[in-house]
């Protein structure tokens, strides 16, 4: 092992310019005009995988984005793990409010400034990282490896289950490893054993034909704009549960065990709040803030829009309303029968005078893997070593930059290196961390 961390320091320059050359490459899947960029990621990670000693390298396509596969087989009798990874990455609008060019990989103090320096690039670019240490001082690896990296994990991975289904036997593994979420806070190792699922919609609200006068219409006519946010405004009750029937029949409950380990984290209702800038927290009542972020499902409204909303005015009555609407699901909930409770509770609450279209968007199911399975407790034993103490269990959370913990400054201690990837939004940048003594 001393010789793999002495090969990681002696070539981090090195790495460091390698992650900058893949940063740079702007593969926005949302931005069809960026199609090129996306296969000119997905090469250069083929690229790289083959000069660091993988095997089977492939960039496969898909009827959308390519999936890049690789894999070192050379520990027969040993486990097999999964890697998975996205190179795709959100838009890097609005670019005003950036401090560096968003495909410039930019450091700044111990932080790395880039899109997708965080989510997911980087995390993918360690492990690779890893490997190559391992096979460029070793010779070889302690198990057996396999990487699927696709590229439209930003948009819903609508071709990632057909795809899983057509190569099962190709991507069969013991353990599925993803390193696409973040410690709870610095100097607090985590295990990340849950991912709540989706489920996506949208509504389109029709009144009259087309657009009306206000001045001669209005009174005589239901404006879609106020159906449109009737409906939604009855989505939750006065102690923020959805109102929608059915909706928690399914739902996991938190074991007691769960419930008293979050409340050890170091956590601060208080300081989330000021750190995001409102006045007050919101969500269910009877659960503490991480148990709502953690274990409990949620349903927003993520966008709505209608009539006119251009500079000055216009008394326009809209001819229809759109909103789009998704839930945040847990385990043991099944996102197809979260759309048909959602279309029920559209059949009881959207008034006779309007017509409605509901679109589903994305849904895919919950996650959760077992704290005591064997892919767990390796992972929790290898953050023991590395850090000194035992890592903690949680579930994901967007925003660790806001999570306040006792010793920021906190190193793992020498001789050991550790590096990762922390989704720690700054001004709408990605950031990812690298960490050591």
């Amino acid at each position: 092992m001393n010789s793999v961390l002495a090969y990681i320091d002696g070539n981090t320059d090195r790495y460091l310019q390698e992650l900058g050359d893949l940063l740079a490459i702007p593969s926005v899947s949302t931005d069809t005009g960026r199609f090129p960029d996306i296969v000119r990621c997905s090469e250069w990670l083929a690229d790289h995988m083959r000069g660091i000693g993988l095997h089977n390298v492939r960039t496969m396509p898909t009827p959308g984005h390519p999936v890049v596969y690789a894999e070192w087989l050379g520990a027969p009798g040993k486990p097999t793990v999964l890697i998975y990874g996205h190179y795709d990455v959100q838009p890097p609008e609005p670019l005003e409010l950036w401090t560096s060019p968003p495909f410039q990989a930019t450091i700044r103090g111990d932080d790395l400034f880039a899109r997708g320096s965080s989510d997911d690039k980087g995390q993918t670019f360690i492990h690779l990282k890893a490997v190559e240490a391992y096979l460029k001082t070793q010779g070889a690896l302690p198990v057996n490896v396999k990487f699927l990296i696709e590229g439209e994990e930003e948009i819903g991975s609508e071709h990632l289950e057909a795809f899983v289904r057509e190569h099962a036997a190709l991507l069969g593994a013991d353990v599925v490893l993803i390193s696409d979420s973040s410690m709870f806070a610095k100097g607090v190792p985590s295990i990340c054993y849950g991912l709540r699922g989706l489920a996506y919609m949208q509504i389109d609200v029709t009144g009259p034909s087309r657009d009306l006068h206000s001045g001669s219409y209005g009174g005589s006519v239901l404006n879609p704009i106020q159906a449109l946010t009737e409906i939604i405004a009855q989505l939750h009750d006065k102690n923020g549960r959805v109102t929608v029937k059915g909706f928690y029949d399914d739902v996991r409950k938190l074991s007691a065990k769960e419930r008293k380990a979050y409340k050890k984290l170091p956590w601060s209702d208080a300081k989330y709040a000021r750190d995001l800038g409102v006045r007050g927290l919101y969500g269910e009542k009877g659960f503490t803030t991480l148990e709502r972020l953690w274990a409990r499902p949620t349903l927003e409204c993520n966008g709505i829009w209608g009539g006119f909303t251009g500079e000055g005015a216009k008394t326009v009555l809209p001819a229809r309303a759109m909103a789009k609407v998704s839930c945040r699901l847990v385990p043991d909930q099944d996102p197809a029968e979260v759309h048909q409770q959602f279309l029920k509770y559209l059949e009881t609450h959207a008034p006779d005078t309007v017509r409605y279209e509901v679109q589903q968007h994305a849904g895919s199911p919950a996650s959760i893997s077992g704290r005591e399975s064997p892919g767990v407790r390796a992972i929790a034993r290898a953050q023991e070593t590395v850090w000194g103490k035992p890592p903690a269990f949680r579930r994901p959370l967007s925003r660790p930059a806001l999570f306040p913990h006792a010793d920021s400054n906190q190193r793992p201690p020498a001789p050991r290196r550790c590096l990762m990837a922390s989704r720690r939004p700054a001004r709408h940048q990605d950031l990812a961390r690298g960490t050591g003594p």
